[in-house]
């Protein structure tokens, strides 16, 4: 049905709903290129794109597991990107030195600050399936491999003489950097893989040799065996014996002769400790009756000492007049050299204490 034919009722809200499906995909097509340009600009500060970066190289034996767009790490991160993976021509010095494929890589800002003349290139294994990655190690000891200014990094270090910067440029090839290569998981799987391989049959002969070793082993043990079974016979029957009454190890050991010897001298050490015990018994009685004796003159001295309180007193008065008269005749004219000491050779004692200053 032709537009013409339409009412203007109808042709009015036909306006409107067209105006409206305009608007809402004009509103899809604006959010559309908005989230793209979010996305484009998410995507460029993920990769670094607004970022300044400087160029390195360095030179490696082998190009497998390395391709343009792998990431170069840097103490665990992400800090650049390989570039560029080529072989180099086969002159003499790329010969000489093994250098058969240039690598060139850019470090993003600020991670070049890291890196100076003493970094090196380590290229390790990235997976088990033949991957690698280029992994730069931190400075030390040596000098910057860039200049940076306010505006930016514009020098780099000469790539052949150290103590030369050069002005950075899109034409400048970078700063080399040493190389330290390691083959890759495969290839040293593969290199343990030969080893085994010249290994293994030095190992299976030995091996035989061992299980022939033991077959041998194992017969002269079954020989052993069957010999050794008459004497395992002998052995049961000796044990059957010795479970017997008159058959056991006591009769062996001791005759009939030598229980009865046995028993009458149990019998006299029976009559002899019971005389024993008697005899003690009297002694004890006996010892009882001295130590009840002692007891009473213990008691009747004590008494006397008690009663007598004198005693005591005038003993040591007797003690003490006897030592004044033994002092007396000591020093009586008459006396006294009945109580003189003989002279001897001994010299005479010193003084315990050293003669004191003479006091003023």
């Amino acid at each position: 049905m032709a537009l013409q034919d339409l009412t203007p009722q109808l042709r009015t809200r036909l306006g409107r709903m067209e105006r409206a499906v305009g608007i809402f995909v004009g509103l899809a097509a604006v959010l559309l290129l908005s989230g793209f340009f979010y996305y484009l600009y998410h995507t460029a500060v993920r990769k670094g794109w607004f970022l300044k970066k400087v160029p390195y190289y360095g030179y490696v034996q082998n190009a497998s597991g390395l391709k343009p767009g792998d990431p170069v790490k840097l103490m665990g991160f992400d800090v650049g990107e390989i570039t560029e993976v080529t072989p180099m021509p086969p002159t003499e010095w790329f010969v000489e030195n093994h250098y058969n494929v240039f690598v060139r890589f850019l470090i993003k800002q600020p991670n070049y600050g890291y890196i100076w003349t003493d970094s090196k290139v380590k290229v390790t294994a990235g997976d088990f399936l033949g991957k690698r990655i280029l992994e730069v190690t931190k400075g030390q000891t040596g000098k910057t491999t860039v200049i940076e200014e306010s505006n930016g990094v514009t020098r780099i270090l000469n790539e052949n003489v150290s103590d030369i910067y050069d002005v950075l440029t899109k034409k400048s090839k970078g700063v080399w950097l040493e190389v330290e290569e390691s083959p890759a998981v495969t290839e040293k799987l593969e290199q343990v893989i030969k080893t085994v391989e010249n290994v293994l049959p030095v190992l299976t002969n030995q091996l035989m040799v061992v299980l022939t070793n033991s077959a041998h082993a194992t017969s002269n043990l079954n020989a052993l065996a069957l010999s050794a079974r008459p004497t395992a016979t002998n052995l049961a029957e000796i044990t059957a014996q010795l479970r017997e009454f008159n058959g056991s190890l006591g009769r062996w050991l001791f005759s009939t002769n030598l229980n009865q010897q046995l028993e009458l001298v149990a019998n006299q050490a029976n009559a002899t400790l019971a005389s024993v015990d008697a005899n003690l018994i009297a002694v004890a009685e006996k010892l009882s009756l001295s130590l009840e004796n002692l007891a009473g003159i213990t008691s009747n001295l004590n008494a006397q000492v008690q009663t007598n309180t004198n005693m005591l007193s005038g003993i040591s008065a007797a003690i003490t007049h006897t030592d004044d008269l033994v002092q007396g005749l000591k020093r009586h004219w008459l006396l006294r050299s009945a109580f003189k000491s003989k002279s001897t050779n001994q010299p005479p004692p010193r003084p315990l204490l050293p003669p004191g200053r003479p006091r003023p």
